[in-house]
């Protein structure tokens, strides 16, 4: 795969998707810079998860094109997409570890799969990754013998285990204690330093989104608010994007006779 470093990691481009009859993203336009961290946030039902699900190829979209890394994921070959995903890494938000393995055989699942390398060789790259993500000494135990921390850095490290250009997180803080997130957020600034990766984020924890942004895209009902610096997400005058700051529930506008024609079947 060739590209040049001075182009978006990620395009998308007017991307619309329906489940069913129901539209759940709405001409969304946005892009990823190289050695970026962007953060995607928005209240439940914003459609980030699905935004996510369509960058990783996993959803095609209505309308509109998603490119990664130079490759339209929707127009991709099968060779294409195995390339592809050779150069992105997921941690998913509840790590997603096969709990029938232990650490170290759940990390090398990518390079069983898409490497051609001796147990040897696999056994020295999951201890660098470990230690990486400070577990070194860990890749004998089961996931059951982890703290969800524990469990949240295994996946990062089987998520890091081919050196991808990408990495996307999944709600990465959800469940954890702050002390444990914060480890987390400084972990995730580690990684693009060290690795020198571009990084996509979903969550819904500002606190984090603050300390680890480059730039902030706001999602609600399935359109993009605003995309911006954390300052400029912070003085947004945009109400839904106050409310999100300041955790403030919306009113429910309920229509008397769409209601009951929606009870009714009408």
């Amino acid at each position: 795969m060739t590209r040049s470093d001075t182009q978006p990691v990620i395009e998308v481009s007017e991307l619309t998707a329906h489940y069913g009859s129901r539209k759940i993203l709405d001409n969304i336009d946005f892009h990823v810079e190289p050695g970026e961290i962007r953060i995607i946030m928005g209240g439940s039902g914003s459609g980030k998860s699905t935004l996510l699900r369509h960058l990783l190829g996993l959803n095609l979209p209505t309308s509109g094109r998603v490119r990664m890394l130079g490759v339209d994921v929707a127009r991709a070959s099968a060779g294409e997409m195995h390339e592809l995903r050779r150069n992105i890494g997921v941690a998913f938000q509840g790590g997603a570890l096969f709990s029938s393995m232990t650490v170290g055989e759940n990390i090398k699942l990518p390079l069983r799969e898409h490497a051609r390398l001796d147990e040897t060789t696999m056994d020295i790259m999951v201890r660098l990754k470990l230690e990486v993500v400070n577990l070194a000494g860990f890749e004998h135990l089961m996931p059951a013998q982890l703290s969800g921390g524990m469990i949240k850095r295994a996946a990062v490290a089987r998520a890091v285990i081919m050196d991808p250009k990408l990495l996307f997180f999944d709600e990465p803080s959800a469940g954890l204690d702050p002390v444990v997130s914060a480890e987390l957020d400084e972990m995730i600034l580690r990684l693009r330093e060290a690795m020198n990766m571009s990084i996509v984020v979903v969550t819904h924890e500002l606190e984090s989104a603050f300390k680890i942004a480059d730039r902030i895209t706001v999602l609600d009902h399935g359109r993009i608010l605003m995309t911006g610096t954390v300052p400029e997400v912070q003085n947004c005058p945009h109400p839904r994007v106050q409310d999100l700051l300041n955790r403030r529930p919306r009113r429910a506008e309920i229509n008397a006779e769409d209601y009951l024609q929606r009870l009714t079947g009408g």
